[in-house]
């Protein structure tokens, strides 16, 4: 399979979201310029609908459906914020929706997919890790003839999530870095895409979790291989990374950097405290990254993708009170 996504397929997408989404804020952050030595401009997705970026490729992909394939349903497995845009998508389509998520799905997140989507909807809690979760929406897909809709391996989904980007340089146009949460590779995908399209020879960052190395490893060995998660509290970021995507990416990104529990921490503590902002784990990967000097951004203008804000509110408590006192 090959996945090549277009700046044209981005702006398609744009059009067709125009009024069902948020256009959300970039917005010049103080606090995370001093700290950094940059000048930051951050991208509220905490803001977006669905409070994650996850809403743009999954209304784009489930409203390319056929007639046939709507009428028989679909199926997904995600680690959370995918399956609420399938859940809304599915409810306004009044299609079927069976929705596979790991055990560590936050109960925020399940509460979210179960409301959005309402009768169309069939969640099921699958295993710990997201990889369970993924091998039983395939079983599904097979035996019931469901469409699958990917959280990542898409081009309807990567167009989706590129017009994150187009917003952010139209806001703007002069950045020279983005830092960017990574994962499956949906999100970096459309972003890096449509990013280079407007300003050719900006930098595209992917930003993971230390929990999981599957990016590090696929550039290492020239491949995605399978690698072993630990428990994370970027749960968004939990799964491995696509193959077609790694082929489309190899030569767009400036590199992958890592970051610890203890830097996401921090970072999901001090963008509450300095932007009174609620953010999740797997946001907080890309403030991490530039708080803790990952990347060399020193007096360059910088975007920061904030990807998602679904976090429960006992594990956001814990993380404020023990970095508030």
């Amino acid at each position: 399979m090959k996945i090549e996504p277009t700046i044209t397929d981005v702006l398609l997408a744009a059009r067709f979201l125009k009024g069902r989404i948020h256009r959300t804020p970039t917005e010049y952050s103080f606090p995370f310029s001093e700290k950094s030595g940059a000048e930051v401009y951050v991208k509220w997705e905490n803001q977006q609908i669905c409070r994650s970026f996850k809403i743009r490729g999954a209304l784009n992909k489930m409203f390319s459906l056929s007639e046939e394939e709507k009428t028989l349903g679909v199926v997904t497995s995600s680690s959370g914020n995918h399956a609420q845009g399938v859940a809304m998508a599915a409810k306004m389509l009044k299609t079927r929706a069976i929705i596979c998520v790991p055990g560590m799905c936050p109960e925020t997140k399940r509460k979210a997919i179960r409301s959005l989507g309402g009768e169309y909807v069939d969640l099921r809690v699958i295993g710990h890790f997201y990889n369970d979760a993924e091998i039983e929406s395939f079983r599904l897909r097979d035996e019931e003839g469901l469409t699958y809709v990917s959280a990542f391996e898409d081009q309807m989904i990567a167009a989706g999530q590129g017009t994150l980007a187009l917003e952010m340089l139209m806001d703007e146009p002069e950045l020279d870095v983005i830092l960017c949460p990574i994962s499956g590779g949906g999100l970096i995908s459309g972003v890096s895409l449509a990013a280079q399209a407007l300003k050719p020879g900006i930098q595209v960052w992917g930003v993971h979790a230390s929990a999981n190395p599957a990016w590090p490893e696929a550039f290492k060995q020239g491949k995605v291989v399978p690698v072993e998660e630990e428990e994370t509290i970027a749960d968004a970021l939990c799964g491995g990374a696509s193959q077609p995507l790694f082929e489309f990416l190899k030569d767009r990104l400036a590199g992958v950097v890592a970051v610890s529990e203890e830097e996401m921490e921090e970072a999901m503590a001090f963008t509450h405290q300095h932007h009174h902002q609620v953010i999740e784990g797997g946001s907080a990967t890309s403030v991490a990254a530039l708080l803790s000097d990952k990347v060399d951004v020193k007096g360059r203008k910088v975007g920061i993708v904030i990807s998602g804000g679904n976090v429960d509110d006992g594990k956001l408590l814990k993380i404020l009170q023990k970095y508030h006192q």
